[in-house]
């Protein structure tokens, strides 16, 4: 990856960070604005029913989906479902317009499946929950203390 050797290691963490945080607020953004109609609303122009499958699902699985990526919690996992749900989406939506993305308006789909595919294989990045909770909980046997968590 030229970018791995233009950049310390230390910067791509931040990147991936960087990429993470908004690829998983846009994401929870989408979700949000179909299930709760805020942020200008759902596509179609009304909220799925609870439990609908596949719009109700499908937006659950964004918004909370998209936070847990945000936040960096489970991330791997949480992205690898993202990603699950945008090619389910393509394929069984958009797909039988027309073959390309650019003809079948399907490019938002297929720019999160590959977005969050990329974020389950490379990982999170630096700042996330899962590199600060297990800190919390686990104290130094000699000292007694916690141990101040990894920053980067």
């Amino acid at each position: 990856m030229i970018v791995r050797t233009l950049l310390p290691d230390r910067w791509n963490r931040l990147l991936l960070c960087l990429f993470r945080v908004v690829t998983g607020l846009l994401f929870a953004c989408h979700g949000a604005a179909t299930l709760f109609g805020v942020l200008g609303g759902p596509e179609g122009g009304h909220a799925p029913a609870f439990g609908q499958w596949p719009g109700w699902w499908a937006a659950a699985i964004e918004l909370v989906g998209g936070l847990l990526v945000l936040l960096g919690l489970g991330t791997r996992g949480a992205a690898l479902l993202c990603s699950g749900s945008m090619a389910y989406a393509y394929f069984s939506v958009h797909q039988q317009h027309a073959l390309l993305p650019i003809q079948n308006g399907g490019e938002p789909a297929v720019l999160f499946c590959w977005s969050f595919l990329t974020i389950a294989i490379v990982g999170p990045g630096a700042l996330t929950l899962d590199a600060v909770l297990p800190a919390l909980g686990r104290r130094d046997t000699a000292t007694g203390r916690r141990p101040a968590p990894a920053g980067d």
